[in-house]
C-alpha cells in the first residue's frame, strides 16, 4: 500500500509539472505574438485577414527613439485602435511631443489622429492646437488649424487648411503652413495677415 502511494504521489507530480511547462510555453508563445503585432509584423497566429481591429490599447504612450538610444518624441492618448491590413492607427485625443535636445519641445495634440506606421507620417485632425515655449532666442509660439499632418523623423508640421499663429504677443492668420522645428523655420501661405501688439511709450 505504501508503494502504491508513493507512485500516485510522484505521477501527481509530474502531471503538476507538465501543466506549469505547458503554460510557460503558451504564455512565452502568446508575448511573442503580441510583440510582433505591435510592430506590425503580419505573421502570428490567427492573422486578421480583413481590416478590422487586431488589437485596442486605452491610455497609451509610445516612445520613439533615437539612433543615439535618446528619446525622439513621444505619442500618447485616451485610445490607440490598430488595423492589420493597411498597418494603420486612429488614436482618440492625441498628444504628440518632440523631445529634442537641440531645440524648444514641440506638443501637438487634437481630436484624432490617424498613424500610417509605414509612412511614419501622422494625420492630425480637429482642434489641432500646436504650442512650443519660449526661449532665450525664439517667442513662444502656438499654431490652431484643424488639420495637420506631422513627419516626427522630419520635425516637420505642414497644412493647407486655414491657420492662426501667435508668435509672442504677435498674431499671424493664412491658409497653409509648412513648420520645420529643426531649422526653426515657418512658411505661412495664401494671403497672410499679420497684427502685431502696439508699441509701449518710451
Amino acid at each position: 500500500m505504501a508503494t502504491t502511494t508513493y507512485v500516485n504521489k510522484r505521477t501527481a507530480h509530474r502531471w503538476r509539472l507538465l501543466a506549469l511547462m505547458l503554460a510557460a510555453v503558451f504564455f512565452a508563445f502568446g508575448s511573442f505574438w503580441l510583440v510582433q503585432v505591435m510592430r506590425g509584423d503580419a505573421g502570428g497566429p490567427n492573422v486578421n485577414v480583413g481590416n478590422d481591429p487586431d488589437y485596442i490599447i486605452d491610455n497609451f504612450s509610445f516612445v520613439r527613439m533615437s539612433e543615439t538610444g535618446q528619446p525622439r518624441y513621444v505619442i500618447s492618448g485616451e485610445r490607440l485602435t490598430h488595423r492589420p491590413a493597411d498597418n494603420t492607427s486612429v488614436i482618440e485625443k492625441p498628444v504628440v511631443q518632440n523631445m529634442s535636445t537641440e531645440h524648444p519641445n514641440m506638443t501637438m495634440t487634437a481630436d484624432t489622429a490617424h498613424v500610417n506606421q509605414d509612412q511614419n507620417q501622422i494625420d492630425l485632425a480637429g482642434n489641432v492646437d500646436i504650442s512650443r515655449p519660449g526661449s532665450k532666442t525664439t517667442q513662444p509660439l502656438r499654431i490652431r488649424t484643424e488639420a495637420l499632418t506631422v513627419l516626427p523623423d522630419e520635425e516637420i508640421a505642414k497644412t493647407d487648411k486655414p491657420i492662426e499663429m501667435k508668435v509672442g504677443a504677435s498674431v499671424v492668420t493664412g491658409v497653409g503652413m509648412v513648420a520645420n522645428n529643426a531649422t526653426m523655420q515657418l512658411q505661412v501661405g495664401g494671403r497672410g495677415r499679420i497684427t502685431l501688439p502696439p508699441r509701449t511709450a518710451r
